[in-house]
């Protein structure tokens, strides 16, 4: 689903906009990093935020990628979270943490290791429904 003339965007470690929906039916947007493989797009976050308690919710997301070296460039990818799951979240959170940073693990690298005892970490899966891309591919 994803365009060859794009997915550079979820190969590089670009920084994306996950936008989720309030009970409002306000959007709500956060800057994620994420992981890419087999079409399905992987990210992380914290058992009980605002965006979990949205995913949770209403499985509906949007992300959005664009290109740092070229605006004109860019993906949206509207699809749904269709796992959810705390097993392999630590090891997942490092393996971003290693794709997105200097740092070897996310507890006690990138972030305070305290964190760790206060925060259940959660990966959720994006199955892709509908992708925007500029330049439209050929």
């Amino acid at each position: 689903m994803i365009p060859d003339s794009h997915k550079d965007l979820l190969e590089k470690p670009i920084h994306a906009v996950l936008t989720t929906l309030m009970a409002d039916g306000q959007p709500q947007s956060s800057v994620i990093w994420i992981s890419y493989d087999n079409g399905l797009i992987q990210l992380s976050s914290i058992l009980g935020r605002q965006k979990d308690r949205n995913m949770r919710r209403d499985p509906r997301v949007t992300l959005l990628l664009l290109d740092p070296e070229d605006s004109y460039h860019w993906m949206e990818i509207r699809g749904e979270i269709t796992a959810i799951t705390e097993v392999g979240a630590l090891e997942h959170i490092d393996r971003l943490t290693r794709r997105y940073t200097d740092h070897e693990r996310f507890y006690g690298g990138y972030a305070a290791a305290e964190r760790q005892e206060r925060e259940t970490r959660v990966t959720y899966t994006v199955t892709p429904r509908k992708v925007i891309v500029y330049p439209k591919s050929s």
